[in-house]
């Protein structure tokens, strides 16, 4: 099936099919949910994490390619989901999925992934697939699944050339939390799950505050700021200033998230733009760090190909120290558009584009790649030290 034309000529037992704007039809074997969901087709490079990926807010409305040919040998479990909302909508592996074999597992990805509303395809030439990605950029297209090998070709083409792609699409409002909580979760440990995070610290002195704006948030994030020493309030998207200001917050994070961040910036960057005229210590972090970029007189703009994956080396510029990175982002801070004021702290080794921030004159800063991800494994983790230290 790996090797199978890619034309609307259906392979004998293809049961699914992942079918591009253009017409072409990629076929192999369908597992997961049934039915079909629209999308942006990515590739992610990570080795391992792929429950993590396919929880993660930010790759809604997308279609994740996996580079790593085994996918699903370490099945599934309650503890390895990021968020409860949306993520991707489907995944693409090239062998098919084996039974689990791993202590933690719970149940067969193909399960949790039916379980969870997501498709899978396997089979797939996936090296194919993300070189045609690296060359005519991510494309729509539609993925598919049905056990009786039944597709209207026709009408999936359309439905993916219909759909109008990610660009101009604020999907933070639509996978950002709809009411405030009060964050309790600890840090995960072998053999005893996540523990409890204290709002309080020695001597019964309440921790710094910090308000995470939730554009789609990964829960390891909360549970890093946790770690690090901070209580954490989590708010929704389109939070207002007012609203904010009343939960009296030490410092406020802006959480990752999907979709364009210029359409999300249209009633994020008024809020935080507020909150630097007030001095207060900010830190973005993937969509978060996009828009304080804006805030501050920055641009944004759609990648070629993106980057997604647990490998990419950034550069930290104050000492060129080279971090190996996660990273999930299809849109970047124009480093070429910062303002006067605006200090680019970290770029990418890959293609020399902007992965840091930092505001002079204000506490505030952000990074594109994840740092609670854990791929150096802990290269990154000093950023959440970094910030409730700012807090005190």
């Amino acid at each position: 099936m790996a090797d199978a034309a890619h034309s609307h000529a259906q392979p004998e037992g293809a049961t699914g099919v992942l079918v591009l704007a253009d017409g072409t039809c990629i076929w192999g074997k369908g597992f997961g949910a049934t039915g079909s969901a629209v999308g942006e087709v990515c590739f992610n490079t990570a080795m391992t994490g792929y429950q993590e990926v396919m929880t993660d807010p930010s790759y809604a409305a997308q279609i994740v390619t996996f580079t790593f040919p085994h996918i699903g040998n370490v099945g599934a479990n309650a503890e390895d989901v990021e968020s409860q909302v949306e993520g991707a909508v489907g995944c693409v592996v090239r062998e098919a999925v084996t039974p689990h074999s791993n202590f933690r597992a719970e149940m067969e990805l193909g399960d949790w992934l039916a379980a969870k509303g997501k498709i899978g395809l396997s089979g797939v030439d996936t090296r194919a697939l993300t070189r045609r990605i690296r060359l005519a950029g991510a494309p729509n297209a539609v993925i598919a699944h049905d056990p009786k090998d039944r597709f209207d070709i026709p009408a999936l083409v359309k439905r993916a050339k219909d759909w109008p792609g990610l660009e101009g699409m604020d999907l933070a409002a639509r996978v950002s939390r709809e009411d405030q909580e009060q964050w309790g979760g600890g840090y995960w440990e072998l053999g005893k799950g996540y523990s409890r995070a204290s709002w309080t610290g020695e001597g019964g002195k309440p921790k710094p505050h910090v308000v995470a704006i939730d554009y789609g948030s990964k829960d390891n994030i909360f549970r890093n700021l946790a770690k690090a020493g901070a209580r954490v309030t989590v708010v929704p998207a389109q939070t207002s200033l007012a609203e904010i200001e009343a939960l009296q917050p030490d410092g406020v994070f802006l959480s990752n998230g999907p979709g364009d961040p210029a359409a999300t910036g249209e009633y994020a960057v008024p809020t935080i733009r507020a909150l630097l005229d007030k001095d207060v210590p900010i830190f973005g972090i993937c969509l978060g760090h996009q828009m304080l970029g804006l805030a501050a007189g920055a641009k944004t703009s759609k990648m070629h190909q993106g980057h997604r994956g647990a490998n990419h080396p950034v550069k930290r510029l104050s000492d060129g120290v080279v971090e190996i990175t996660s990273m999930n982002h299809g849109f970047a801070v124009d480093n070429q558009s910062l303002p006067e004021g605006v200090e680019e702290t970290h770029v990418s080794l890959f293609d020399g584009s902007n992965c840091g921030i930092s505001l002079k004159g204000k506490r505030a800063f952000g990074v594109q790649y994840h740092p609670e991800a854990s791929p150096g494994p802990q290269d990154s983790f000093y950023l959440f030290e970094k910030f409730v230290g700012m807090l005190g």
